[in-house]
């Protein structure tokens, strides 16, 4: 293809730029052959000319569509070359977040610097078993493809890690040990998979160093290889290590530290075990403070070092090797301080009794004086003789320093001797998996040999490498048949040769070691001499010639000669040697024992040291001068056979690669360097890959993607039958240069660019495809437009004119009317004019004339007055002289009389003097006197008694005094006839005074009387109107007392509904968890049953062992796995046997964990339980606190009371049983303290488990009492109402106004008082009841935190506890609490056992009675009368008058009978001809009978026969939907009918009269029940297996990858790792798979008579695996987040909903499983552009956690052009608004959740008596009762 074709205008080119490295331009006209320079324009707009090289003529290599950046795999793109792949990483890097990009077979990771969640198990999960291409890079799908090719291939399989430091190779090579540790598995008990994680704590801190790179930079290389047996599972590993930097030891540039674990000693030096090594500060010890940065942030070293113990424990090595260890570090510590003194040039000695020597030779247990003489002192030997001669003081510090760095490297290589110990494999290893952990390239300011042996290693590497990818090229251009010539590729073997070969630069090293006078100058020359200019990699610096410059694959590198032959030799003083071997520390001769037999690889140089020998080392003594000749080997010798070693260990496995790259220096994390990222990318091979694969055919499609990618490009002729010929002829047509593509068996492959060039023409296609689309639809518009403005315009026109005509009519209409106005306006005015004159004429004349005639009257007025003052005046004078002459005349007559009265008032005197004729004359006046006496004696008491006679009383005072007045004047005229009774006078005239004081007395008292009678009146008004108050202040209290008793009932009313509505969610939750995880104890019972029995046929079979096969362990049985707690089931009878005949020192180490995650599982049981106990005791005593309440009304809860009362014994039977129960576990705990009581076969632990199934039934029993006792609760709230019992006291005030008598007033105010008091009393009852509930509620609180911190301090001192103790202190308490709990019930317990025992005689010998009459009449029934056709239950009819739905068997038939109707049952037929769970009712027939007969023993027997007949039918079919589906269908069947025929009242509710005479009548069958709802957990969730390895498959495939609706989305080129095509193939699964699959599931259970709300379990879950394996793997896939993939699942979720509808399953939950697969696909089609677009976006996706929606964001991809893609600036606003949402950190959902089943309770219509069985069973030895 022309250049001209593709340097067009607007097309974009990258350009080379200092900064950038490159840049991108535009080109701005088209390139014409010829032109010199090129018109482009950068991004930022500014605009250049770019000169083309006038030699090469080479154009700017062009930038690749932007649907193709950020691929997956860098050969996917159709432009491969440097810029290409720099945008495609730092794309993927910054803008998706994405670390790991795919380069061919090289994964590419970027070290991020930041922790990221997607290393976790569920990841690991989802990467297990999948293809590489399939899911998006990462490290685990490289181990996953070395562990799946491993066992395909049985071939050893190895992964190279390389990169520079810091660039995260350690943490990559970790991440892919864990992976195999997590989905292998370990094949003995004994954990190898942790202990191969264990060995990287330690490794890291005895070989790891902070850098100013890495502030963990592994210091050394590192093989381990991690071994696998047959069935591929972990059996060991081992380690071989290179390259050690012992330098390191010694000496440390600025800003770096020693090896951590001299920094983890001196953080730990305070602790009591680590006082004898005398340590201090690290900046106290020389060779820890060099480096000036003794801390790194963010790591705690004292807590590292715990780490780094408890790793060492976990391998092996004990304490006291640990402590030898330290002591050993500790002493090169103290190494490092020793100084010297010189004495002259030429020697030196160490000072007197120098302090840290001292502590040196204390440590290591050797002789001060003889230590410090050799650290001053050699010994050199001639042919004759030896002398000792005194070293230089800088010898004598570079002595030291040697000696330190050779105990390290000795220490060094005995720890990894250890840990391989502990990591070698006990059997046979069958395959391993090496993992490569090795320095990159390197190269510094300053180069030593440490770089140079690093360099030869990456040399060897790269040319390993670069076969192997030729090797993969040329294999798939071979398997497509396609012809191709030799790809020129970069062979590094000339460097190589140049490094290795004779006369090389390491044979002329050891050569120049071996003079007597070599120097670093003269091997310099020597290379030189024999290498410059004859060699082409090899050059001379110009201003150096102690240097030489090596052309390496990835660049030239300077190496500096000062140093190599001092490193290459590696002296280390003989004599300090066997100083150390002299020690009495026993580890420190052990380090240096292997020197004498076989040379150590690890003894290596300064800063290298070769590997372990694969073979074990022989303690056979070497020949004596085989030691000392090895001994002489130099470092270089030993790396290059080390080095040979490794890669003749590579070339035998099949290597995967993984290239780390450091995107900066500054460790800031997600920053991306290009300078830097460019130069690692040319070190480490990446662009050699590229280079390759853009030297063939880069670019490969199936025919059938081509296909639908550039089906657009084809015309409706050009497309046929077969797909192959469509793609060439097409192809032909559109690239005219046939070496440009070529044609495989299956793919088409194109050279570089021409893909791109592809879907130039395809986006030209769609672009103009879419003008056309827009120009028509645009005409359309604007016609339609035309259209409706013309008819709007007519419209207007037409409304217009009539307006205006409409106006004009107007205007006529208003001139006239105007007209008219005005005329009747003048004559208006004028008519107003006339009558204001007229009416102001008139109105004149009338002022006037009125004021005319007002004076008149008013002269007339004044004359008439001034007669009538007149009259007035003349009239007063005259009465005035009347009155004075009146006076004058009556004061005369007075004067007169006064003088008559006076001479009379003598006469009377005189009179009066004589007494007795006064009293002769007067005999009966004092009668009359006393009368008055007691007349006035009684006045005076009815003045007292009544108010009322007051008046009466005074009527009558006046009255008497009137007749004694009357008596007076008689007695006048009597004294005046008698004139000589002047002493009857003189009496009288004393009574009279007498009388007159007393009447004065008298009206003061009646005076006084009145006076009080008012102000008592005036009291009696106060106190009414104060008691008025009262009462209205009363009535106000108590209107407010109802009113805030009423809304505080209301309140407590309402604050208990809600705490009973948040109490019983909450209790739904507790118990959904608690089901949960009962059912996985159920699940990991079975597994550990399943697996108990594998072992013993294994231990069958182990004489004769077939070939194994490639089978693979699940990665959720992995050791990594979720923790999950064991219960108990009954098993068969013959297995206890053998299980305590097991041995168990296989299972010791798992089975004492397991048995202690039992134990504290039990216990938190047990604390459930205590706590619901609590609760319930607590409704109780608030239950009969209401009943108490209630005593006067009518019992309305009899049946609910006696389903109590059967809970209750219930309980108390529990109780008795869980009590003997863990008697018995105590009792085998006590007897046995041997290892062996943990095992699965020994007592104590069937005990245990035993005691955990009763703990779980008693748990459950115990919450279905408080659901019922708070159900009660509820119904008693709303039954008793409030009372307002309040009693009115008021008083009418026309009461109080009445009461005039004192008396009444005074009870009318006691009544009053009552009321008050009353009143109050209610008031105090209610308030005294309200704080007796608050008081009782607090206690309940209180007692509720003081169980639990009792229960929280019994828990924190058993875990104190040795795990013996613990269990046996546990278990005490457990005994010790439930006794108690027993100790009330055992009187009522004995007391009903006497009661039930009478009445079971009784009712045995009735039974018996009743039994033989039916069993008479029964005998009379013919067996032809048995139908041998499925009838429907509704249409049976019954035949046997009597028949009483029971079966009779034989007990020698059991096991015919369990064969017949279980193992030997099929399914479908039964389905099919049968009535649902006819075996179901057969064997509760049988079950009926058993206990008719009150045979305890047959029960037991049928029912665990049962029962271990469907574990072995589920055992051998469980494969099988139909086998399971069927026994989950009549188990539930048969724990329905135990139930139903329980007896128990609340399940006969829905019996039939009939029904309820079949209830069992002797046998209790309630544990039997819990074992059948047991069995019934663990076939559903085996059911949801088999269901989940159907749908498996199909999942991804159906839902994600096929195209439901053909043509929305295009296919993308993969690149070299290709993915599953997403067209429908013959063997591909679709949508309609799933739904088919989704059929026969709900056929198959609707035949088996599955309960309906069972089936709605089944399909909720069958939904929920569906919706998290789709959503999982769109979270790991990157071409499947796009616009168009999300209308396609949208589609798919649409289709699963109408199917629910179909089945009416709408209600199940189904659907609410697929939420968040729903949000993701809304997620992947809305719009992501504005801040109310990420709002809409928080809103919408609630389902979905942030982590999910930031990924979602960061993999959307489009699929064309046209889309675009979502901007960093979106993805971090969305992060902002999430942040403060609590959700889970977990990416992906858990698609091995199962929920919790339930097996509602449904009777069973059907009558048992017309169930006939067919002969088809084979069932005829059964006989009907």
């Amino acid at each position: 293809m022309a250049a001209s074709e593709l340097y067009t205008k607007y097309a974009r080119v990258w350009i080379p730029d200092p900064e950038e490295v490159w840049k991108s331009a535009e080109l701005l006209k088209d390139y014409k052959p010829g032109d010199k320079v090129l018109q482009l324009r950068l991004e930022e707009g500014k605009d250049l000319e770019y000169s083309l090289d006038p030699k090469t003529k080479e154009l700017p290599p062009l930038r690749n569509p932007d649907i193709l950046v950020g691929e997956n795999d860098l050969t996917a793109l159709s432009y491969l070359h440097e810029p290409a792949v720099l945008h495609n990483l730092k794309v993927r890097f910054i803008d998706s977040k994405l670390i790991y990009t795919y380069c061919g077979i090289v994964l590419v990771a970027i070290n991020p610097y930041e922790q990221l969640p997607i290393y976790g198990e569920d990841i690991i999960n989802a990467y297990s078993g999948q293809n590489m291409g399939d899911m998006d890079p990462h490290i685990f799908a490289v181990a996953e493809e070395a562990y799946k090719q491993m066992a395909r291939d049985e071939r050893n399989q190895s992964i190279i890690v390389s990169g520079e430091s810091g660039a995260g190779k350690t943490v990559s090579a970790k991440y892919a040990m864990r992976y195999f540790a997590t989905v292998s598995g370990s094949a003995s008990e004994a954990n190898v998979e942790e202990k191969v994680l264990a060995s990287n704590p330690i490794m890291e801190s005895i070989g790891n160093a902070k850098t100013t790179r890495n502030d963990n930079s592994s210091r050394f290389g590192k093989y381990i290889e991690i071994g696998f047996d047959k069935r591929y599972r972990i059996i060991g590993a081992n380690m071989r290590t290179y390259l050690l930097e012992k330098s390191r030891v010694v000496f440390q540039a600025e800003e770096e530290r020693n090896y951590h674990i001299f920094y983890q000693l001196c953080a730990s030096a305070a602790l009591p075990e680590f006082k004898t090594l005398r340590l201090g500060n690290a900046n106290y010890f020389h060779y820890t403070k060099q480096g000036g940065s003794p801390v790194i942030d963010g790591v705690d070293d004292a807590k590292e070092m715990m780490n780094t113990r408890q790793a060492c424990t976990l391998l092996g090595i004990s304490d006291s090797y640990q402590m030898g260890i330290f002591r050993i570090l500790a002493g090169i510590l103290h190494l490092g301080n020793v100084e010297f003194a010189s004495r002259d040039s030429d020697s030196c000695t160490v000072p007197p009794k120098h302090e840290p020597l001292t502590i040196f030779c204390d440590l290591m247990g050797v002789e001060y004086e003889e230590m410090a003489h050799w650290l001053c002192h050699r010994k050199l030997a001639t042919a004759t003789e030896t002398y000792i001669k005194p070293i230089s003081k800088l010898h004598a510090i570079n002595a030291r320093d040697a000696l330190a760095k050779h105990i390290y490297a000795n220490l060094f290589n005995w720890i990894v001797d250890h840990v391989n110990k502990a990591l070698h494999a006990t059997v046979k290893q069958h395959s391993f998996i090496g993992v490569l952990d090795i320095y990159g390239f390197e190269t510094f300011e300053i180069n030593s040999f440490e770089q140079f042996c690093i360099n030869y290693a990456n040399e060897k590497l790269q040319q390993q490498f670069n076969m192997h990818v030729f090797k993969l090229e040329q294999e798939e251009y071979m398997k497509e048949q396609i012809p191709w010539t030799l790809i020129d590729f970069y062979d590094n073997q000339p460097c190589i040769n140049l490094i290795e070969a004779k006369m090389g630069v390491l044979d002329l090293l050891d050569e120049e070691c071996k003079m007597p006078k070599g120097s670093d100058d003269s091997w310099a020359q020597k290379l030189y001499n024999t290498h410059l200019n004859k060699c082409a990699l090899f050059e001379k610096p110009r201003m150096s010639n102690k240097a030489f410059i090596i052309k390496h694959f990835a660049d030239k590198v300077e190496y500096q000669c000062e140093g190599f032959l001092e490193k290459n030799k590696d002296t280390v003083y003989e004599e300090q040697i066997k100083v150390l071997k002299s020690s009495k520390f026993k580890l420190l001769p052990e380090l240096f024992q292997d020197e004498e037999k076989v040379l150590s690889p690890t003894s290596a140089t300064p800063s290298g040291r070769v590997p372990l020998s694969r073979m074990p080392i022989k303690p056979a003594k070497a020949r004596p001068g085989q030691a000392s000749k090895e001994h002489k080997k130099t470092v270089g010798h030993q790396f290059r056979n080390s080095l040979h070693l490794l890669m003749e260990t590579l070339n035998a496995t099949t290597p995967h690669y993984v290239r780390c790259i450091k995107p900066n220096d500054f460790k800031f994390p997600f920053t991306f360097d290009e300078k830097r990222a460019v130069q690692q990318l040319r070190a480490c091979g990446v662009l050699e890959t590229i280079r390759i694969s853009a030297a063939g055919f880069p670019s490969r499609w199936t025919y059938q993607e081509f296909f639908s990618r550039y089906r657009v490009l084809m015309k409706q002729k050009d497309v046929l039958g077969d797909r192959k010929q469509t793609c060439k002829n097409v192809l032909e047509k559109l690239i005219q240069d046939k070496d440009k593509y070529q044609f495989g068996k299956t793919k088409i492959f194109f050279r570089a660019g021409q893909v791109a060039y592809l879907e130039k023409i395809r986006a030209d296609k769609l672009r103009a495809a879419c003008i056309r689309i827009q120009k028509t639809i645009r005409g359309w518009l604007m016609r339609k437009k035309y259209i409706r403005m013309r008819r709007a315009a007519i419209t207007i026109q037409r409304h217009v004119r009539g307006y205006q005509a409409r106006c004009y009519a107007k205007f006529l209409r208003r001139t006239r009317a105007a007209i008219t106005i005005q005329k009747f306006q003048r004559m208006y005015v004028v008519r107003k004019r006339y009558q204001c004159m007229r009416d102001a004429t008139v109105a004149l004349q009338a002022l006037l004339r009125g004021y005319m005639v007002r004076n008149k009257y008013q002269m007339m007025l004044r004359e008439h007055k001034s007669v009538v003052i007149q009259k007035h005046v003349r009239g007063w004078l005259a009465r005035r002289r009347y009155r004075r002459t009146l006076r004058a005349i009556v004061y005369l007559q007075c004067c007169y009389r006064r003088m008559m009265a006076k001479r009379e008032l003598k006469k009377l005197k005189i009179e009066a003097r004589s007494v007795e004729r006064y009293k002769k004359l007067h005999i009966g006046l004092e009668n009359k006197i006393m009368q008055l006496q007691r007349k006035i004696d009684e006045q005076n008491k009815e003045y007292k008694s009544l108010l009322e006679k007051m008046n009466s009383l005074e009527i009558t005072y006046s009255t008497e005094t009137e007749k004694l007045r009357g008596d007076v004047e008689r007695l006048r005229m009597s004294e005046e006839e008698a004139k000589n009774a002047t002493n009857r006078v003189i009496s009288l005239q004393e009574e009279i005074a007498k009388l007159r004081k007393e009447l004065h007395q008298t009206q003061s008292e009646k005076k006084s009387i009145e006076e009080w009678a008012d102000k008592y009146k005036h009291e009696t008004e106060q106190l009414v109107s104060e008691l008025k108050e009262q009462n209205s202040l009363l009535k106000t209290e108590k209107e407010e007392l109802n009113r805030r008793i009423h809304d505080q009932a209301k309140e407590i009313t309402e604050s208990m509904e809600k705490k009973l509505v948040e109490e019983t969610k909450q209790l739904e939750l507790d118990l959904n968890d608690e089901r949960l995880r009962y059912q996985n104890l159920l699940n990991e019972f079975s597994r550990l049953e399943e697996r108990y029995d594998d072992l013993k046929d294994e231990m069958n079979l182990m004489v004769s062992i077939p070939k194994p096969g490639h089978k693979r362990t699940d990665s959720t049985h992995s050791s990594n796995e979720s923790e999950y707690t064991f219960s108990s089931e009954i098993t068969e009878a013959e297995d206890l046997p053998l299980r305590m005949e097991e041995p168990s020192e296989k299972k010791a180490a798992l089975d004492m964990s397991l048995f202690l995650k039992l134990q504290k599982r039990v216990s938190e049981l047990e604390q459930e339980k205590q706590s619901l106990q609590d609760e319930l005791d607590r409704k109780e005593e608030q239950a009969l606190r209401a009943k108490a309440k209630e005593e006067e009304r009518p019992p309305i809860r009899g049946a609910e009371l006696e389903y109590e009362s059967l809970k209750r014994q219930e309980l108390e039977s529990e109780n008795k049983k869980l009590k003997n129960e863990l008697n018995e576990l105590q009792k085998a705990l006590t007897e046995t303290r041997a290892p062996e009581v943990t095992a699965p076969g020994a007592p104590a632990y069937r005990v245990l488990l035993d005691q955990l199934t009763s703990v779980s039934e008693e748990l459950e029993v115990r919450k279905e009492e408080v659901l019922i006792l708070r159900s009660q609760l509820v119904s008693q709230k709303e039954a008793i109402q409030p009372k307002h019992t309040m009693t009115d006291a008021t008083i009418l005030l026309e009461d109080v106004q009445k009461m005039k008598d004192k008396g009444e007033i005074a009870q009318a105010y006691i009544g009053l008082k009552e009321t008050n008091r009353l009143l109050e009393s209610q008031l105090q009852s209610q308030k005294k009841s309200h704080e007796n509930e608050l008081e009782s509620l607090r206690g309940e609180i209180q007692s509720l935190k003081e169980e639990n911190n009792r229960q929280q301090q019994l828990l924190a001192q058993n875990l104190q506890l040795p795990p013996e103790a613990r269990i046996e202190a546990s278990l005490q308490h457990e005994i010790t609490r439930l006794t108690n709990e027993n100790l009330d019930l055992m009187e009522q317990l004995e007391k009903q056992d006497k009661t039930v025992r009478k009445l079971k005689k009784q009712l045995k010998v009735f039974a018996k009675k009743i039994g033989e009459l039916e069993v008479g009449q029964m005998e009379n029934i013919s067996p032809g009368q048995i139908i041998d056709e499925p009838i429907r239950p509704v249409n049976i009819p019954r035949k046997e008058k009597d028949f009483q739905g029971m079966l009779e068997y034989k007990k020698e038939d059991e096991q015919k009978l369990v064969k017949n109707l279980i193992l030997e049952l099929k399914p479908r037929g039964v389905a099919v001809n049968l009535i649902p769970g006819l075996p179901a009712y057969i064997l509760f027939m049988c079950v009926r009978h058993a206990d008719y007969l009150n045979d305890d023993q047959k029960v037991r027997s049928l029912l665990t026969s049962t029962i271990n007949g469907i574990k072995k039918v589920l055992k051998k079919r469980g494969d099988d939907f139909e086998t399971v589906s069927f026994w989950l269908s009549n188990t539930c069947r048969f724990l329905h009918c135990l139930k139903q025929y329980s007896g128990e009242e609340g399940f006969m509710k829905h019996n039939t009269p009939r029904q309820n005479e079949h209830c069992l009548t002797n046998f209790d069958l309630a544990e039997y029940r819990q074992v059948l709802s047991d069995l019934a957990i663990q076939i559903y969730q085996q059911l949801v297996r088999v269901l989940e390895n159907i749908l498996q498959p199909m999942i991804v495939s159906g839902m994600l990858e096929h195209e439901t609706i053909q043509g929305v989305s295009g296919v993308k080129p993969t690149g070299l790792r290709k993915r599953t095509s997403s067209i429908a193939d013959e063997g591909t699964y679709t949508l309609d798979s799933i739904i088919r699959q989704l059929n026969s599931f709900h056929s198959v259970m609707c035949q088996h008579g599955m309960d309906p709300e069972l089936i709605k379990q089944v399909v909720k879950q069958m939904f929920y695996i569906i919706g998290a394996v789709t959503l999982n793997n769109l979270l790991l896939r990157k071409d499947m987040c796009s616009w168009s993939k999300g209308m396609q699942i949208r589609y798919n979720v649409s289709q699963l909903e109408e199917w629910l509808r179909d089945k009416n399953l709408m209600n199940s939950g189904a659907k609410e499983t697929l939420e968040p697969l729903i949000q993701a696909a809304q997620l992947l089609q809305v719009k992501k552009k504005t801040d109310e677009d990420a709002e809409a976006i928080c809103s919408m996706c609630n389902a979905l956690t942030t982590a999910q929606i930031v990924k979602v964001l960061n993999l959307y991809t489009p699929v064309n052009e046209f889309e675009e893609r979502v901007l960093v600036s979106f993805i971090r606003t969305i992060q902002v608004r999430l942040r403060d949402r609590k959700d889970s950190p977990q990416l992906l959902m858990d698609a091995k959740h199962i929920f919790p089943v339930t097996f509602p309770f449904n009777p069973s219509s059907l009558a048992l008596e017309t169930i006939q069985i067919p002969a088809s069973l084979g069932l005829g030895f059964i006989s009907r009762v």
